[in-house]
């Protein structure tokens, strides 16, 4: 993974949450999240690793993979979260343009990624599926869904995850 992502990422993280972001080294991908008949790897076993690596400062842990991730009964995830809880992961694979055989777009990338890391996040802090077009934890089941809602919480979420970190944050 391009490092200038996890830069970037960190920066976006911090200034949308209000919150102070730290980098960790990398961890292995579980060999047992492998399904090789789906080449893809099952999330929930990624973030069952993830929360033996929780350091004991951290409020949440978002893990970023550029693997491919499914879950049983879906035929592929953006990333998956605890609800309520400390761990979430996000994939880049399918916010790539270069994944449906198009041109690369920074831009574009940029903005899915921030939407789907604030989605997962959003569900660490308690949140659920938003009816909002217009909030980040509205339900993307396609990259389109992704580009279709909008880029921060509503209101009514701002003020759940506020509760959580303070007054001022999850812009």
């Amino acid at each position: 993974m391009e490092q200038w992502i996890l830069q970037w990422l960190g920066k976006e993280m911090g200034d949308c949450l209000a919150a102070t972001v730290k980098s960790m080294p990398a961890i292995p991908v579980p060999p047992g999240s492998y399904e090789a008949g789906r080449n893809q790897y099952y999330s929930t076993r990624i973030l069952k690793e993830m929360l033996k690596e929780v350091p004991e400062d951290a409020e949440k842990l978002l893990g970023v993979t550029d693997k491919d991730l499914c879950i049983p009964i879906l035929t592929y995830v953006f990333g998956e979260a605890q609800l309520g809880g400390t761990a979430a992961v996000v994939s880049l694979a399918r916010l790539r343009q270069e994944h449906y055989g198009l041109a690369p777009d920074r831009e574009l990338f940029k903005e899915r990624l921030r939407k789907e890391c604030l989605h997962e996040l959003g569900h660490t802090f308690g949140l659920i599926h938003c009816q909002s077009r217009e909030c980040v934890m509205y339900l993307s089941n396609t990259v389109v869904d992704v580009d279709g809602k909008g880029r921060n919480f509503c209101r009514s979420c701002r003020m759940v995850v506020e509760s959580q970190t303070g007054p001022g944050r999850a812009t």
